[in-house]
């Protein structure tokens, strides 16, 4: 795994550290009696290189406008000449004598001093590059923001012409970044996202301008044509968003089975941050307007901290469950008031200044919770069938050892999939599995509650891990069986619902039943994509063989299969009311292929769990 994230900074350290390994050495040597050699030549070029990088430091100091770095460097070129200094001095007293203890001390001090130093001054320049190219992601995110507001021709063409060149150069700059990175994985969702914005984009300004279409007309569908557009727009925010993300990260375990729960605490709390300024703006303006910017992120920060609930301890999940629930009644009611024109009323702004404190709680509480899961170093249960077994083995193997209930909370969420496979199975199957999940349910509450009583190493506490091992074992193996069944019934076909709703959409008018018919194949449609996203999310949880990153595709993408469904039949109903409409015939086209594209790719990726030698085994 690389130690540095770039390679200009890997090139740059790489010989350093190599200077630095061979000055260990010698010392280690002395230790020994063999004495220093002569070092006034080499500690000489470094002095000299550390001049040099010191005056470059200097000019970028006074040529930039990033008053982050203006901050920072200086610190680091200063740590940098201070251990050039003592380098010099070193190799002056090891001249005098070559067995200096104090000496060969100060060497190493020196010449690791400059390796940290020469990387937090390489670190300090590439945080500010990426800066750069985050103020304008922020700018591309700035224009999405305003194109549920773009109602005339005119005013799309201006936004257009506003969103081009921003996003061609976040394009350019992500790109180059990308190629940059040594962490093959965060390289590889940089392009992903960048390839996601690139298609999303020219299908969001065809939502735009067939949105515009029907509201200038004052036809049917506006609605439809809004949620098209605004969940278009989303989708591209959430990519945009995810660069941002990737773009601040230096580092990844790519030994890690998944992601560390402490890792996504953080970045639920990140997230939170972000969003709590536009909805304080929100909330300080009495005539913003429901379904806003602001709105919205209000009520996407209640839904990070309800996730942070999830996964923090009880006390912590209990109190900012509560802050939620107060949160959402309170903004619901001053949306009402809003909507009724009293914004500006005694009782709208008091409950709005309550809102505000309450974020403030909140935000607290959110804090608090991660820094308890820290202090207890809380682990979250693998989203994975095997990484639950896993878990599970370890504590079964040894029941006396505490291990915070991670094993009996693995066996229990091993226990509800189970639950879930088994309701969409036949008879004989669902009964199986279901006898099963009691079975691991029963003997896995008589061994927590020996463990309780401090008798998890007794012959007895022994022999229910014995067979709790097994059953679970079986039950692992119903679930994969089950699964293997699902995929294969339901992705046996999955050009047959799209083709024949298309078909309906693109009827000509006057055709016999030409609505009943696209109502029909429209419920068709929703319920074939419902049935699939629930197997391939079954096949992420359980037949993935804890191959995270092929469950997290799983999950991703059939996610989008979730979210564009609806947006797919909104915007077929558009189609059907403007038949002679190339904007809303292309509208529809996009979305169809979006569509055909992300379940062809759920498909195949159910293919490569199903297929997994670990998952049939």
């Amino acid at each position: 795994m690389p130690v540095f994230h770039t390679k200009t900074i890997e090139s740059i350290l790489d010989p350093v550290a190599q200077q630095v390994s061979k000055l260990v050495i010698l010392h280690e040597e002395a230790e020994e009696g063999i004495p220093m050699p002569d070092l006034q030549q080499p500690v000489r070029s470094v002095s000299n290189a550390v001049s040099n990088l010191v005056k470059v430091g200097r000019d970028t100091i006074n040529s930039s406008d990033d008053p982050i770095l203006r901050q920072d460097m200086p610190a680091a070129l200063m740590r940098v000449e201070r251990s050039s200094k003592l380098l010099e001095e070193a190799s002056q007293m090891l001249k005098d004598d070559p067995f200096s203890s104090p000496a060969r001390k100060r060497l190493i001090e020196g010449s690791g001093g400059i390796l940290q130093a020469t990387s937090a001054l390489l670190l300090c320049f590439d945080e500010s590059e990426v800066r750069k190219i985050i103020r304008e992601c922020h700018r591309v995110l700035d224009y999405l923001a305003v194109a549920e507001v773009i109602e005339t021709l005119d005013e799309l063409v201006q936004f257009l012409r506003d969103l081009s060149p921003c996003l061609s150069k976040v394009s350019r700059e992500v790109s180059a970044r990308e190629k940059e990175l040594t962490h093959q994985v965060h390289s590889e969702i940089l392009v992903r996202c960048l390839e996601q914005v690139k298609t999303l984009a020219p299908i969001l300004i065809c939502s735009m301008k067939i949105y515009i279409h029907i509201v200038s007309q004052g036809g049917k569908g506006a609605e439809e044509a809004a949620e098209n557009r605004n969940y278009l727009a989303q989708r591209m925010t959430d990519e945009i968003n995810e660069i941002i993300r990737v773009l601040q990260l230096t580092s990844y375990d790519e030994e890690q089975s998944e992601l560390d729960n402490l890792t996504v605490l953080k970045k639920l709390q990140n997230a939170i941050a972000n969003k709590i300024n536009a909805a304080n703006d929100w909330l300080l303006d009495p005539n913003a307007v429901r379904g806003g910017v602001g709105e919205k992120s209000l009520r996407q920060i209640i839904e990070a901290a309800q996730k942070v609930a999830e996964r923090c301890l009880p006390q912590d999940a209990n109190t900012i469950n509560k802050v939620c629930s107060d949160l959402t009644t309170m903004t619901d009611a001053l949306c009402e008031l809003r909507q009724e024109g009293k914004g500006a009323t005694p009782q709208a702004e008091s409950l709005a200044r309550g809102i505000r404190e309450k974020l403030g709680d909140l935000q607290q509480a959110v804090m608090s919770a991660v820094l308890a899961v820290d202090k207890a170093g809380l682990q979250q249960t693998a989203h994975t069938v095997q990484g639950r077994l896993d878990q599970a083995r370890k504590w079964l193997s040894n029941p006396g050892q505490d291990d915070k209930g991670l094993g009996r909370r693995a066996i229990n969420a091993i226990v509800e999939e189970g639950r879930k496979v088994a309701d969409g199975l036949p008879g004989i199957q669902k009964a199986e599995i279901l006898q099963l999940c009691d079975e691991v349910d029963s003997l896995s509450r008589q061994l927590g509650d020996l463990c309780a009583q401090g008798k998890g190493n007794t012959p007895q506490a022994q022999e229910i891990a014995r067979r709790l091992s097994q059953k679970l074992h079986e039950l692992k193996e119903k679930i994969n069986q089950a699964v293997v069944n699902r995929v294969v019934e339901d992705f046996i076909d999955i050009v047959s619902p799209l083709k024949q709703f298309t078909e309906a959409v693109l009827a000509p008018e006057g055709t016999p039943n030409r609505d009943q018919n696209f109502a029909d194949k429209a419920a068709h449609l929703q319920q074939f994509s419902t049935r699939a996203v629930k197997t391939a999310k079954m096949v992420a949880a359980g037949g993935s063989g804890g191959n995270k990153k092929l469950a997290e595709a799983l999950q991703s993408a059939a996610n989008q299969v979730d979210s564009l469904t609806p947006q797919l039949i909104s915007a077929g109903s558009i189609r059907m009311n403007y038949p002679s409409s190339k904007a809303a015939d292309e509208h529809f086209e996009n979305l169809r292929q979006q569509y055909a594209d992300t379940l062809t790719k759920v498909r195949n990726l159910c293919d490569e769990a199903t297929d997994s030698a670990d998952f049939i085994k």
